[in-house]
């Protein structure tokens, strides 16, 4: 389970373990909580009073700082898992939808064409439907793609990047993705 991790801005941070999350409790960084409660910990007791520490950790958290990332400057890794999931698991060319180990990452324009490994190049593709494409380009091919590529937005690749989203965490994400996002319904 992972909390997610905000700025005091409340811009997406990073996913962090429940270990990490009280690490921020204790220091006294966490300016905000949002979701539920998802955990408690229970520490050392008090000397003087006899009390013990408890800490309560929420599912997303708004921390101190500066932010380590500007949604502008963003240009989110390309992984085979993203990709698929940004495709919602449906080839561009047949519009079949596949379990991901019958997908591949495929280049709009062949990387032997001078095309390049980036999200505006790389759809979705069954394996039979690269197959047939080859080396070509869509037009080429006499392929056309039923959809096209675009860059995850920060709010995204949040939810690209990890496939264990407790139902608040997404709802707080969701409500950020622009209207274009594939990732609606």
């Amino acid at each position: 389970m992972k909390v997610l991790k905000l700025s005091a801005q409340g811009l997406p941070q990073s996913w962090i373990s429940l270990e990490e999350a009280v690490l921020h409790y204790a220091a006294d960084e966490v300016r905000w909580e949002m979701g539920a409660e998802i955990a408690v910990f229970h520490g050392g007791h008090n000397a003087i009073t006899g009390r013990q520490s408890v800490i309560n950790v929420n599912s997303i958290i708004g921390t101190q700082g500066v932010p380590r990332i500007n949604p502008f400057d963003l240009r989110p890794t390309l992984t085979n898992s993203k990709l698929f999931a940004r495709d919602r698991n449906v080839c561009a060319y047949c519009g079949e939808h596949f379990h991901e180990e019958e997908l591949t990452r495929e280049h709009i324009v062949p990387l032997g064409q001078n095309g390049r490994d980036l999200w505006m190049n790389v759809v979705t593709a069954c394996r039979s439907c690269n197959h047939r494409k080859g080396n070509r380009t869509p037009e080429q091919a006499h392929m056309a793609l039923l959809y096209a590529p675009y860059v995850p937005s920060l709010w995204e690749d949040f939810i690209l990047r990890n496939r264990r989203i407790l139902a608040d965490q997404m709802e707080f994400l969701m409500s950020h993705l622009p209207k274009s996002s594939r990732l609606h319904a």
